[in-house]
């Protein structure tokens, strides 16, 4: 089966730092995949590798299939892979539905019109108004995108990012600064929406990480040290190491 994503010896220097150090990772399609690793391992230089963010020093990058290594951001988006932010990005002026419905557009067959209302494209309404309620935000409908809880933002831009129909979706840290409720709900969240997709996240609360992903890639000094079984991974002496210091073969 070809992968979902597929990374071959990929390395990454800012100047004379090599930040990513010949990383291969291949993700199954329909699998949820969490990118755990140290502060400062490369993992969110990583994700802008793979959304077109940033150019590889060398190696290339599959998204089903199809080399998109050269291409910029909006491109891979349009072949299927849509991400979210570290930082919520959204648009903070314009009503909940609204951000929805414009992230809807494109992935509807709707192109660049400025003689069409927006209001009159059926297909790209319903779509937002289908994620609107997975979001459980039908009551927030109307509401500026602005207003909303913190939680209620980190949502609000899941859905963003699954609006378009991209199977291929990748979430950067979703339950930063999250109580542990709005934790719990934003899991399930995820859980729903990325149903049938290709999730890859990157997340520092291993509760999380070990709840959702059915795999688990370790990222330490720009290396892959480990991707197996979320069960395997929390046995693996190298990742103990990593995270807590412990040298390996020590109890």
């Amino acid at each position: 089966m070809t992968p979902a994503v597929e990374l071959v010896e990929v390395r990454k220097s800012f100047g004379a730092t090599p930040i990513i150090r010949g990383v291969s990772l291949a993700l199954e399609a329909g699998t949820r995949q969490a990118l755990i690793g140290p502060n400062g391992a490369g993992k969110s230089t990583l994700f802008n590798l793979i959304t077109g963010k940033y150019r590889v020093t060398t190696g290339r990058i599959r998204v089903k299939g199809e080399d998109v290594t050269d291409l910029t951001p909006y491109e891979i988006n349009r072949r299927g892979l849509s991400r979210s932010f570290q930082v919520t990005n959204i648009f903070t002026r314009m009503s909940v539905f609204e951000n929805l419905r414009c992230a809807a557009l494109w992935g509807a067959g709707y192109r660049y019109s400025f003689w069409h209302r927006v209001s009159a494209a059926r297909a790209v309404n319903e779509r937002a108004e289908t994620v609107l309620e997975q979001l459980n935000l039908t009551a927030r409908r109307d509401v500026p995108a602005g207003v909303l809880s913190y939680a209620e933002q980190r949502a609000l831009e899941i859905g963003i990012t699954i609006a378009g129909g991209a199977d291929v979706v990748l979430l950067d840290e979703p339950t930063s600064g999250m109580s542990r409720s709005e934790t719990e709900h934003v899991v399930g969240l995820i859980r729903q929406v990325t149903a049938g997709k290709t999730l890859l996240m990157v997340e520092h609360d291993m509760s999380v990480v070990f709840d959702l992903a059915d795999r688990i890639a370790v990222l330490v000094y720009g290396e892959i040290i480990a991707h197996d079984t979320p069960e395997r991974i929390r046995a693996n002496a190298a990742v103990q190491e990593a995270y807590l210091g412990v040298p390996q073969g020590v109890a």
